[in-house]
């Protein structure tokens, strides 16, 4: 299997996380609804791909009538 950087990287994270919450299901999500907590999210939240499509039409539109 060719290796991708992006997995290893997701399945590295996820080891620690799992790791720092002792591998207890109950903590890592205790310990993620913490973090959502104080790391509240302001921006947009994209929900499916035709949205994102949308999105990105939107700004390449913006970015050529600026130009």
């Amino acid at each position: 299997m060719k290796p991708n950087p992006i997995l290893d990287e997701l399945w590295r994270v996820k080891d620690a996380l799992a790791a720092e919450a002792g591998y207890d299901v109950d903590r890592f999500l205790e310990n993620l609804r913490r973090w959502e907590g104080e790391h509240p999210h302001s921006g947009r939240v994209i929900h499916s791909a035709e949205e994102l499509r949308q999105l990105v039409a939107e700004e390449e539109r913006k970015r050529t009538e600026a130009a």
